[in-house]
């Protein structure tokens, strides 16, 4: 296992906040000062491309999306998933968990990441209580997007708390 750490942008560009995982990921990369190790990945949608770049061997995954938490709308939270393991799922549950394998709901990464073997020891959630993330359109509400800033600076902190671990 290597000292790197994936970061994961996901949600839907074109359903306003849903889309802040995305909009984090790339301000961090626009901003351009993660240290080496650090690869980080817009997946949008599309979940399965983060368990293909897990594959490659990650210590830590971090993944940004927009949680409803019900909360004040812009409320960064980071959060440490507890992951089941996927025996402990029956038949029924694993098929609605996995009947579209192209969303990137969160917890299905996760589970489908631990039944290949290959989700990370350090697991982290960075979200953002959204405003609206049901409106088709593709801007953030002022509230999420003031909260980009902050997600970013939070990410940056977690990269060197791994860092710092390992």
């Amino acid at each position: 296992m290597t000292g790197r750490v994936l970061v994961a942008g996901v949600g839907n560009l074109l359903r306003r906040d849903d889309g802040f995982g995305v909009a984090v990921a790339r301000r961090l990369v626009s901003d351009g000062d993660l240290p080496p190790g650090v690869d980080v990945i817009e997946t949008g949608i599309g979940g399965l491309s983060v368990v293909q770049q897990l594959m490659d061997g990650y210590r830590a995954l971090i993944v940004l999306d927009a949680v409803e938490r019900g909360a004040a709308p812009g409320t960064v939270f980071v959060l440490q998933p507890q992951v089941p393991g996927p025996e402990e799922l029956g038949v029924e549950a694993w098929r609605a968990l996995f009947s579209n394998l192209h969303l990137a709901e969160p917890s299905r990464v996760f589970i489908l990441a631990k039944a290949v073997g290959a989700l990370p020891e350090r697991v982290l959630l960075v979200g953002c209580q959204p405003h609206d993330r049901e409106t088709l359109g593709e801007t953030l509400s002022d509230a999420v997007e003031a909260a980009v800033d902050l997600a970013a600076r939070r990410v940056r902190e977690l990269i060197a708390a791994c860092a710092a671990e390992g």
